[in-house]
């Protein structure tokens, strides 16, 4: 059993980017040269093909992001699989595997089936799909997991609901054991969190916002670490945002729990300061934006491995949800189109991160974590490419979104990285 990842059909690439950065840090791969794409297939003779000028620019492997919401079905009007794909292609990402929490919930085969059949038409870059771990995502009722591990279920989780008991979460590590794929899990203790709509801290409680404190993501983790320890299974933590966090996941590690984790541009780059605003379409999420000292800290733990990779959260939403009152708001910003520009403004080009590491954490780090087919510029294999200019300067929503929504957290900001083509599956996605 593994993912099953469809894209639409489309002609296969044949072309040469001349004198760009090939950049693959996993296939010790990093000199400036020409990268040949014949018949969809990384190498081959360049006669004859047509020739982009990749001067000052880098290629690498295209990126991966195991967590997005592409609101199909129900809230097409947010998004679709046609939509939330092209925004992926526009920001260099190759594979993308959407959430569970739509409406109706994909918990049976039959909604699973269809999101498949329908990304086989629809989908501009590789599509797969997590299906719920409980029926309905309330925590209560095991989903026939087996039959949807069958069907191409790329893992299970009930993303936007923490698991809060236990014993179910005992009983899908116990089902792993069969299907062999990630329990996929936000941490979340909602006897903790409550009611909260920002980090519990000063900047809350000088606005007057209900907070969410970051042992309620912490204590959660600790606990399915230790289930996951003691059945020999595998968990993989969303949206990693608490220095108290990754210090459970590195100490699960230390001890050989199958753990890894992923962390979002908007933590590594944002803080509670950014919510004096009270703009919740830019800045209320879940979990929410932390102090400094988090952000300091998710940033080591992305640097020495103890977060595995850098996934978006893609969440789109209505202008209409947004534009209420802080509190009444619902959680989650975009990200797709401005992950690697973020990144690349705020991180690389102020010394934080390095660009080689970026390129694996989005890239083939994230495949690796998932169990998702790795991106490589090696010769032979497909072509998953993403040519970037990384000092090009975008004004984010100036020329408008691929996706259907607006919620960025980095709306009209000056970033640094334009993805100028990517090539998922051998097939042009993204070409401006």
């Amino acid at each position: 059993m593994g993912a099953r990842l469809v894209q639409r059909p489309g002609p296969a690439a044949s072309l040469v980017i001349r004198g760009a950065r090939v950049l693959d840090p996993a296939a010790g791969i990093d000199e400036v040269r020409d990268l040949v794409i014949r018949d969809g297939v990384i190498g081959g003779d360049p006669e004859g093909l047509e020739a982009i000028d990749g001067t000052g620019m880098i290629a690498v492997p295209g990126f991966v992001d195991p967590h997005v919401h592409l609101r199909t079905p129900g809230r097409e009007d947010l998004e679709d699989i046609a939509t939330g794909s092209m925004s992926a292609a526009a920001g260099g990402f190759v594979t993308i595997v959407a959430m569970p929490n739509t409406s109706p919930v994909v918990d049976n085969a039959a909604v699973l089936g269809t999101l498949i059949d329908r990304a086989e038409r629809e989908a501009a870059v590789r599509v797969g799909f997590y299906a719920a771990i409980t029926v309905g995502q309330k925590g209560k009722e095991l989903t026939e997991q087996v039959e949807m591990a069958e069907l191409g279920a790329a893992g299970f989780s009930d993303d936007g609901h923490p698991v809060s008991d236990a014993g179910v979460m005992r009983r899908a590590l116990q089902y792993q054991r069969i299907t062999g794929l990630p329990l996929v899990l936000h941490e979340e203790d909602m006897t903790l969190s409550g009611r909260g709509v920002a980090h519990e801290g000063a900047v809350a409680s000088r606005l007057g916002l209900a907070g969410i404190p970051p042992v309620s993501e912490s204590i959660a983790v600790a606990r399915d670490a230790v289930l996951a320890e003691y059945e020999g299974g595998f968990i993989h933590i969303c949206h990693v945002s608490a220095s108290e966090t990754v210090d459970e996941i590195r100490r699960a590690k230390e001890r050989g729990v199958r753990i890894t984790g992923e962390v979002t541009p908007h933590h590594l780059t944002l803080t509670d300061a950014a919510i004096a605003s009270l703009d919740p379409a830019r800045h209320k999420m879940n979990p929410p934006l932390r102090e400094e000292s988090d952000r300091r800290s998710l940033i080591a733990a992305l640097l020495d491995g103890t977060l595995d990779l850098v996934a978006t959260d893609h969440a789109p939403h209505d202008a209409d949800e947004k534009e209420v009152p802080f509190e009444e708001a619902p959680f989650g910003i975009t990200g797709l189109e401005t992950a690697f520009a973020v990144c690349n403004t705020h991180l690389v080009r102020t010394g934080e991160v390095p660009l080689e590491l970026l390129v694996r954490r989005m890239g083939s780090d994230a495949a690796a974590a998932l169990a998702l087919p790795v991106p490589t510029l090696a010769e032979g294999a497909v072509a998953d490419v993403a040519l970037i200019d990384p000092e090009a300067v975008v004004v984010v929503g100036e020329g408008g979104f691929q996706s259907k929504s607006r919620n960025s957290a980095w709306l009209g900001e000056q970033l640094h990285g334009r993805v100028n083509l990517t090539i998922a599956g051998g097939q042009i996605a993204w070409r401006p």
